[in-house]
């Protein structure tokens, strides 16, 4: 069904190649001069090249979670969950504009060098802004936790980032997925229907979408793989066409997950042939096609084809989608000279540079949390004599990694960087045991260390091999929260030495250390603290650094404390509806000094429907070194009619604070921030009562906060 353009249907110069006009009139321009079969393989993601118009070929798939990813050696920030605990936008803002920095780099050094390959392009399928809803799920470790406001903040200042602050064009195309309401089961994914409440789906699943599209102008959405009422997300109409684009005014393109169309047919079921899967996605307005396997990108193309020739598909929604992606490559500058385009001009040598390591660094000290240190135990004595650095994950480069990771050209370990930071000490390491499995064969060796040590650090918790995405290991979740394998034996084995005990727990989600809460001397959690978190997690344990993250995530106790994994209802889950008593909550972190808060002032104690709150307090470092706060406002609606979180998270902010200094905190509480979706979906503000804390923490946390409350009038 080849349809040859003529001449004439395009009068006058080629307006496509003049980069003074518009960068979407200059696609319908291109796009009028394709034959369907080009149009067809522009929509899967290794897009074919057009020969006849000078159009080189591209591969949209790239990937920058925590770093450039899979296209060699580039700088590895901490893992998403691991930036999410900084609670700093600003680091986040700066990590971003690094990544993105190399993002470019790499691309026109390839180009330089001739390679369009996958992984080389400047459309990023980042950031991963579902919500965090259950901790045994092994992608959440990719998200920014469990709370709406944290994910975010965190996710606008990501893609603004990603994509500059050029007026004309963007430094990469930012991707927010998965769209929508995707958490988990891996093993499920692929055929899964969610249905979920309108109260949840826009107090709890959208708000981080709908921040990213409408305030960071992100240019691409990824459409998750599951159902969601009975309609794949990558197909629904709901979801692409009504909320994303009506309501959200969101301009850009939509790309499939990896497969997501296949599974239309596949396994969801709703169509029966590839050709209507392919049809229904596009007139839903899902613009490319993520197609997983090289065997299903043939086959893709052709059902597309026939679709058009059996009238499944309408020429001008292929052309509406195909008009939306070469707008997105018009406006990163894909088809003007380079020296018209300033982030061309970005040398490659900012990649993987002194800078961008030391701002991993930062990035890594800023995430780690402090979770308990029973009697001062730390900071340690720099002029200790001996260490025991014991455990699986203590000597372990992957571990430090998380996944969608790049290849840093160097990494610290905790080892290295416990060594790296006592170069005159005896530093003595055992692995002790394997992350998984059962054997116990090192225990003897890792006992035998420990009691000729002064102080033992045990660096425990999981890895990719434990929690990650299905296709990347066997089951991808967990079923449990515990420590894996004989861990927790192994720690129980060490502490009967007597000797004092520091656990680090590396992880990419919650774990229910109970048994180290109450006997371990001390806890930090490092998260996958990237390339350079042994040097970070050696300055919090040897007092270099003032530890200041905090958890944007709940720890539970155990797995009962949790609705069924199935269960998408938010009720029972995360610090918003918790009712039970965590290990540590959310937002949860301790300092090597003290805070105090003071002078809390309101703008008014009652305000009418619609009106935004100012808020203010004094915070003042009580302590005897300097440090960061992470000062929290929560905000409680406790009359409210309609079902509402216990509280949520409505402002934060991390502040360097020196020692006896004082700081004022001011936030604005927003009328949006006070409403409520009731049973239909329709958003509101009622009359009531609202309390607010504002604090190191949430109120029972133990952290300081000075509380208050207002009233919404009619």
């Amino acid at each position: 069904m080849t349809r040859e353009v003529s001449e004439g249907s395009r009068p006058g110069r080629e307006a496509w190649k003049d980069s003074s006009l518009p960068a979407e009139r200059r696609a319908a321009d291109l796009v009028g001069r394709m034959t369907i079969e080009e149009k067809v393989l522009q929509t899967v993601h290794a897009a074919a090249a057009i020969e006849r118009l000078g159009v080189p070929e591209y591969d949209w798939w790239n990937e920058c979670l925590h770093g450039v990813a899979r296209a060699g050696v580039a700088t590895v920030f901490p893992q998403a969950i691991g930036l999410a605990a900084t609670f700093s936008t600003d680091l986040m803002r700066r990590v971003a504009t690094a990544i993105s920095d190399e993002a470019r780099a790499k691309h026109h050094e390839s180009l330089r060098n001739g390679d369009r390959s996958q992984y080389t392009g400047l459309t990023c399928w980042s950031p991963n802004v579902n919500i965090f809803r259950d901790p045994r799920w092994g992608r959440g470790q990719e998200t920014y936790g469990e709370c709406p406001h944290l994910t975010a903040r965190m996710g606008v200042e990501f893609c603004k980032g990603l994509q500059g602050d050029d007026e004309k064009y963007l430094k990469l195309v930012a991707t927010p997925k998965h769209y929508a309401v995707h958490s988990g089961p891996e093993k499920g994914r692929h055929a899964f229907d969610v249905s979920v409440s309108d109260r949840d789906l826009w107090e709890t699943y959208l708000p981080a979408f709908e921040a990213c599209v409408t305030e960071a102008r992100a240019a691409s959405v990824m459409g998750a793989y599951n159902c969601f009422r009975g309609v794949p997300c990558c197909a629904s109409e709901l979801l692409l066409e009504k909320i994303l684009r009506e309501k959200w005014a969101f301009e850009g393109y939509v790309v499939s997950d990896c497969g997501a169309i296949r599974d239309i047919y596949m396994y969801h079921k709703v169509v029966e042939t590839c050709e209507e899967a392919r049809a229904m996605a596009i007139s839903a307005g899902c613009d490319l096609n993520c197609c997983e396997t090289c065997g299903e990108r043939p086959m893709s193309v052709t059902a597309l084809i026939h679709a058009m020739e059996t009238g499944l598909l309408a020429e001008e929604l292929l052309d509406r989608s195909v008009v939306r992606l070469f707008t997105a490559r018009f406006r990163l500058g894909m088809f003007d000279p380079p020296s018209l385009v300033p982030y061309a001009q970005i040398p490659y040598e900012v990649n993987d540079c002194p800078d961008h390591r030391e701002l991993s660094l930062r990035a890594a000290r800023e995430s780690v949390v402090l979770l308990k240190n029973a009697e001062g135990l730390l900071p340690l004595d720099r002029a200790i004599a001996s260490v025991a650095v014991i455990g699986p994950n203590a000597a372990d480069v992957e571990v430090m990694l998380g996944n969608y990771h790049g290849e840093p050209s160097g990494a610290v370990t905790i080892l290295d960087g416990i060594r790296n930071a006592l170069p005159g000490a005896e530093v003595r390491y055992s692995q002790g045991c394997e992350v998984l499995g059962g054997g116990k064969e090192g225990f003897d060796d890792a006992i035998e260390l420990a009691e000729k040590s002064d102080v033992v650090v045990m660096c425990v918790g999981l890895s990719n091999a434990v929690e990650g995405e299905e296709c990347e290991n066997a089951t991808g979740d967990r079923s449990d929260l515990l420590l894996p394998g004989v861990q927790e034996e192994l720690l129980r084995a060490v502490r009967e030495t007597g000797k004092p005990m520091i656990v680090v727990l590396l992880s990419g989600s919650a774990v229910a250390i109970n048994w180290a809460q109450e006997h371990a001397g001390a806890v930090l959690c490092a998260w996958y603290p990237g390339q350079e978190g042994g040097t970070a997690v050696a300055d919090v344990l040897f007092g270099r650094y003032n530890p200041a993250g905090r958890l944007p995530v709940t720890f539970y106790k155990s797995v009962e404390q949790l609705p069924d994994f199935l269960n998408y209802e938010m009720a029972g889950r995360t610090y918003r509806y918790f009712r039970d008593e965590p290990l540590y909550p959310f937002g949860f972190g301790l300092s090597y000094t003290s805070f105090e808060y003071s002078d809390l002032k309101l703008s008014a104690v009652k305000i009418e429907a619609g009106d935004s709150l100012a808020v203010s307090a004094t915070v003042t470092n009580t302590g005897q070194i300097d440090g960061d706060e992470v000062v929290q406002l929560y905000l409680s609606d406790v009359e409210s009619s309609v079902p509402a979180p216990i509280r949520d998270l409505v402002g934060f902010d991390r502040l360097g604070i020196r020692a006896g200094e004082a700081k004022t905190v001011e936030f604005t509480i927003l009328p949006r921030q006070m409403s409520r979706v009731d049973d239909t979906g329709r958003r509101f503000i009622e009359p009531g009562a609202f309390e607010i804390t504002l604090g190191g923490g949430q109120v029972g946390s133990g952290a300081p906060i000075v509380t208050g409350a207002f009233q919404v009038t009619g």
